[in-house]
């Protein structure tokens, strides 16, 4: 941790940080054309996406200065890493719950057009595995809209869960020592977990639903856009890499 603190440091002072244009006059235009509600709706949404964006630059930043051996950043970073809707526990996983795993709320399968019209996502194929066996559609909110879309390949034995991911964390891993790593998808950050670890899915409420416990395999986590993509199953991480870098629309 003191070679990492160090080493960032140092970044600091060769960084250039050009002075950010005037915006004052612009900004109190538009917030004055603009009713209050959809201004507060706005304002919120914004921070949400610039948020977003800054901790991606962030973890670029990371990736690009750590040497590869110590990519492993999860457990510098106080053991928990929210990534993109996901969050990584990098401590010892309890024991499972007994009885079988639960299924992810209100889970129903459903056809590719019909999870399309039914989320408030894009959908998008990898080309590498081409359509799914199966889709599964889960969590749906008030207005019937659902929140994970999961598709199955290889007779379930390969999964792509994509979700919203704006949205408070959907799903909840636990891991044990150095098997989380900062990977690349096309220039984009992506958190690979390597071996099997506890998951949990985590509500709308934000609770951790504990009979969702399941034992999951390798994962790769990335985002495009807002949409968050994980990508598990008995796979290598170049594996999973070469999948997610042929995701299509």
């Amino acid at each position: 941790m003191d070679d990492l603190e160090r080493e960032l440091r140092d970044l600091a002072g060769w960084l250039e940080t050009p002075d950010p244009p005037d915006m004052t006059a612009r900004v109190r235009t538009r917030l004055a054309a603009a009713p209050a509600g959809r201004r507060h709706w706005r304002l919120w949404r914004r921070w949400r996406r610039w948020r977003h964006y800054l901790a991606a630059a962030i973890v670029a930043l990371l990736v690009a200065v750590l040497p590869p051996g110590r990519a492993a950043v999860a457990d510098a970073v106080t053991g928990l890493l929210r990534f993109a809707g996901v969050r990584v526990t990098s401590s010892p996983a309890p024991a499972l719950p007994p009885g079988t795993p639960s299924p992810l709320p209100a889970q129903r399968p459903a056809s590719l057009d019909e999870a399309r019209q039914n989320v408030r996502f894009p959908i998008r194929l990898p080309a590498a595995l081409g359509p799914p066996e199966r889709l599964l559609l889960a969590d749906p909110d008030d207005t019937g809209g659902y929140r994970v879309a999961s598709l199955l390949y290889r007779a379930g034995a390969v999964r792509l869960d994509a979700f919203d991911g704006q949205l408070d964390p959907a799903f909840a891993k636990q891991v044990g020592g150095p098997e989380v790593e900062w990977v690349e998808i096309n220039g984009a950050p992506a958190v690979w977990v390597a071996g099997p670890h506890q998951l949990t899915y985590v509500d709308r409420t934000g609770m951790t639903r504990a009979e969702t416990a399941r034992l999951a395999g390798s994962t790769l986590i990335w985002q495009v856009g807002d949409v968050t993509y994980r990508l598990e199953g008995e796979l290598t991480k170049d594996d999973a890499v070469a999948i997610a870098r042929t995701l299509r629309p």
